[in-house]
């Protein structure tokens, strides 16, 4: 038996978009044993609760508002009750939702934080990520590829444009592993404030039949999960 998962390999920023596809096969093993508990359950599925992602509690500092999201913040606003619904897929029920706290290293040896969240349907999987690399959005549709559009969306500098999954195909003993070119997928990307004064939200949407999303179902999506992400309001 063969097993294939897939994530978004491309964004705003170079550095940080490798992170969707560690995560998928890190979640590999949660992945499948839900797949198993699916299986037993009843035939009407319950709706996939999130988990990972939840902010580092060993640093001995007290508690208070974390610098940057974490994977779980992000996978509770992203695994809404009317997901299926905004995606246009109402009568499906998300099969696996998860979050991740996670960062990447650049070659000066200062870290990127760069949690995201993923919600898997039947049809469709949604991911919202947040990256704090202190760029602006506006102006980086020239370094996403041709069709990148520049675009205001809730307010703020936001680029609409084409990327692909990467697929990971492997035995569930570990052998013959492969990878290549997955299915593609349409991206957003908006500004963390209103100034685009650095750093950006990212939502990113394919199906599974390969077929290439609907913008206007990314839009309907992105505008209605995004407001909903923790400090959105006080940034305006």
């Amino acid at each position: 038996m063969a097993v294939e998962v897939g994530g978004p390999v491309k964004g705003a920023n170079a550095w940080g978009q490798a992170v969707a596809a560690v995560v998928l096969v890190a979640a590999l093993g949660v992945g499948l044993w839900t797949f198993g508990e699916t299986a037993s359950a009843d035939r009407d599925p319950r709706p996939a609760t999130c988990w990972g992602g939840e902010p580092d509690k060993a640093t001995g500092e007290p508690e208070k508002t974390p610098r940057y999201l974490s994977g779980a913040q992000l996978c509770k606003a992203l695994n809404r009750s009317d997901l299926a619904e905004l995606l246009g897929t109402p009568r499906e029920t998300a099969k696996t939702a998860s979050g991740s706290g996670g960062s990447v290293k650049l070659g000066s040896g200062k870290e990127v934080a760069t949690p995201s969240a993923q919600v898997e349907f039947g049809t469709y999987t949604v991911t919202l990520s947040a990256t704090y690399d202190r760029l602006p959005v506006a102006g980086s549709a020239g370094l996403l590829g041709d069709g990148a559009r520049q675009r205001t969306v809730l307010g703020r500098s936001a680029v609409l444009y084409s990327d692909r999954t990467i697929g990971i195909r492997f035995r569930l003993d570990g052998s013959d592993v492969r990878s290549g070119p997955g299915v593609p997928a349409r991206v957003l990307t908006v500004a963390q404030d209103a100034k685009d004064s650095g750093g950006s939200f990212e939502v990113s949407l394919w199906r599974t039949d390969g077929w290439v999303p609907n913008d206007a179902v990314l839009l309907r999506v992105a505008e209605k999960v995004l407001p909903t992400v923790p400090g959105w309001a006080a940034e305006e």
